[in-house]
């Protein structure tokens, strides 16, 4: 319980919680929120940075609440309903099993920890204006919708190959471990109902592609998150009519506003930085004689803070096998991730320390 706490707390970030008292003590915390919510701005529920807070741990304590209930009813135990509810909503993925939701054979709670994981890689503004009725500000955000037509098109393409070669497994039993499968990598939930590393290579291939996607910005996920890579394919998109017309003024559009170029520019170097972080750590982990299959894998999923990677540190597999040197490496990657890599890398620079 201990533990799942701690993730539910970091969940929507210490941050937000943080900038809800800091204005007690006559601190801003609008510049914090920022940091922890990375995206175009975040949108302000209310005037105050305070009240914006307030209302989204409104939302993630009643969701929270919501889906404990409906595991219990749904057949676990009270005390395992408490634990998956805190660690799914926290996207943490951690569980009192260690077969993970694997152990569950209910379709029932399967789907309610698929919805649920899927709300907690929504960006939580979204889910405020949804449940307020301002139907409009959801339909017209670009992010959800990328990430909506994403999980459905990728899980329903999982899903077939599943079936495919599977003939024992009904349609929707295929589509729903797919469904799971996709949702809980693609919002860094990392909870497993089957070893996805077991089905095809072609489908290890997908997830291990997924681990670089992330939830939405202002979400309880981690990883890149979706709306650095909607901006950075409609800039490489915009890049080639700047080309062919050099004079022309083609800003990047982002739910219809121009997005300003640092943003841009912030965008690139953060790519740049994460597939170097990638390189090195796969690099320093395999100099301790780890295979190439497990060092790459075990750094793109902590870096996106997943948990289950490919290679001996797959969905049925976990990290304790690893030489001490390498957890030293892993845990480091695994800050570095969930503080979105400049807040961390920051330190080590000389332009921080030195004196203005």
């Amino acid at each position: 319980f201990w533990r799942s706490r701690t993730q539910w707390i970091g969940g929507t970030g210490i941050i937000d919680l943080a900038v809800a008292i800091l204005p007690l003590l006559g601190i801003g915390g609008m510049q914090l929120f920022v940091a922890e919510a990375p995206g175009i701005t975040p949108d302000k529920l209310e005037p105050r940075i305070k009240e914006t807070a307030k209302r989204l741990w409104i939302i993630y304590c009643g969701l929270t609440l919501l889906e404990m209930l409906l595991l219990w009813i749904g057949g676990m135990t009270f005390f395992d309903a408490i634990n998956h509810s805190l660690t799914t909503m926290s996207t943490g993925g951690f569980s009192t099993k260690d077969t993970s939701i694997a152990y569950y054979s209910s379709p029932f709670i399967q789907y309610v920890i698929i919805i649920f994981m899927f709300l907690a890689g929504t960006n939580f503004t979204v889910i405020y204006f949804g449940l307020h009725g301002k139907r409009k500000k959801v339909i017209r955000n670009e992010e959800f919708k990328v990430y909506l037509i994403f999980c459905i098109s990728v899980s329903f393409i999982v899903g077939l190959v599943i079936f495919n070669i599977d003939y024992n497994n009904s349609l929707e039993r295929s589509i729903r471990d797919a469904l799971f499968q996709v949702v809980s990598v693609i919002t860094t939930t990392g909870y497993v109902t089957y070893d996805y590393t077991a089905w095809t290579s072609f489908l290890m291939m997908i997830f291990f592609f997924l681990m670089f996607s992330g939830g939405s910005a202002g979400s309880t996920a981690g990883g890149m998150k979706l709306v650095r890579h909607i901006l950075f394919v409609k800039n490489s998109l915009l890049e080639l009519k700047r080309i062919l017309h050099p004079s022309a003024i083609i800003p990047v559009r982002f739910n219809e506003k121009s997005v300003n170029r640092d943003i841009i520019f912030n965008i690139l170097a953060f790519f740049m930085i994460y597939l170097l972080m990638v390189c090195f750590g796969a690099i320093a982990i395999s100099s301790f004689g780890i295979d190439f299959q497990t060092s790459i894998g075990a750094v793109v999923t902590t870096l996106g803070n997943i948990g289950p990677g490919i290679g001996d540190v797959g969905p049925m597999h976990t990290y304790a096998h690893l030489p001490s040197g390498v957890k030293w490496i892993l845990a480091f990657i695994m800050l570095l991730g969930r503080l979105e890599l400049f807040t961390v890398l920051i330190l080590f620079t000389p332009f921080f320390w030195r004196k203005v």
